[in-house]
């Protein structure tokens, strides 16, 4: 059976266990009507329009 030779330090576990917790970008796409950067399958808070419609009135 395999033992470690050295104890291994809380540091270079956490560090290990740490590397997941990584928060990534969201995604962006770019609303085809008004060309505002906008979250996919969301509401364009710019022009207020979902795919082919008009969700939400934006003055």
């Amino acid at each position: 059976m395999a033992v470690p030779k050295k104890k291994t330090s809380k540091a270079k576990g956490r560090s290990r266990r740490a590397s997941a917790w990584r928060i990534d970008q969201g995604g962006r796409s770019v609303c085809p009507r008004c060309g505002a950067v906008k979250l996919p399958h969301r509401v364009c808070g710019n022009c207020g329009w979902y795919r082919d419609r008009q969700a939400i009135y934006v003055e």
